[in-house]
């Protein structure tokens, strides 16, 4: 049966004899990783202003519906934004990529996901018959605070992933905890990075208490047990001691 090569490997390195059969698939147009995500990003921050600005082809022109009287609104967009300008920094500074390119005709659906979703997102919450959340300032100051632990922890993860990969190196490794307290969740799950992305999204859904917004995080979890599951099934089949007790994204769990 035929093996897939990685990226990396050179033809004259590798162990077969002279007379190996090499096959050849076209991919089509790919496009490199880091200009993917950096496309996916940059989309969902700018469509927001557009809704929290109150473009009058968004609302109307009824001066009642320029500005927002909860305060909620405008820190949604904080958050939102904070969300995708660390996403963009992250994949500039910090993410190392194990492929170099992926088909082009992806990015057209990624994008459709990543931008629609926050124009829905984005209509509601600054909608100006919104309602904001039932228990007020307690159930925003618990949101915002869960918000950023999620998003430290996010952060800390995709720095420890990076550092497994540094000067350029694309071998696998299994990460392991650092110092850093964020990245003990490796104790438990073999994606971590994936379980503060969700608790992010579930913190900013607590903000809003909007369903577009419930609706994108149920999304999102799906999504992301999806690829935490398959990561950690490479995990176990590529390390034969790889830690038996980690779960792929939820603690003793899933």
């Amino acid at each position: 049966e035929g093996k897939s090569l990685r990226d990396e490997e050179i033809l004259q390195h590798l162990p077969v004899g002279t007379t190996a059969t090499l096959y050849f698939k076209d991919l089509g147009p790919q496009i490199g990783w880091t200009t993917v995500f950096l496309i996916e990003y940059t989309g969902p921050l700018f469509i927001y202003f557009l809704f929290y600005f109150r473009m009058t082809f968004v609302y109307g022109l009824d001066e009642r519906f320029t500005s927002s009287p909860h305060p909620v609104v405008n820190l949604a967009c904080i958050c939102h934004s904070f969300h995708y300008i660390k996403r963009l920094i992250e994949t500039v500074f910090v993410h190392r990529f194990s492929h170099g390119t992926m088909p082009l005709r992806n990015i057209v659906k990624n994008c459709l996901y990543y931008w629609g979703f926050a124009a829905w997102l984005a209509y509601y919450i600054n909608h100006p018959l919104y309602t904001p959340p039932s228990y007020g300032k307690k159930q925003i100051n618990f949101a915002v605070i869960m918000f950023l632990l999620c998003e430290a922890g996010n952060f800390s993860i995709h720095v420890a992933l990076s550092d497994l990969r540094r000067n350029g190196s694309k071998t696998r490794k299994i990460p392991y905890p650092t110092k850093n307290p964020f990245t003990w969740l490796f104790f438990f799950v073999s994606c971590p990075n994936y379980t503060y992305e969700v608790g992010t999204w579930i913190s900013f859904t607590i903000m809003t208490q909007c369903v577009p917004v419930g609706l994108f995080t149920l999304l999102c979890f799906i999504q992301m047990t999806i690829w935490a599951k398959d990561k950690h099934c490479t995990y176990l089949r590529e390390f034969k001691d790889y830690p038996s007790h980690r779960m792929p994204i939820i603690p003793f769990l899933l």
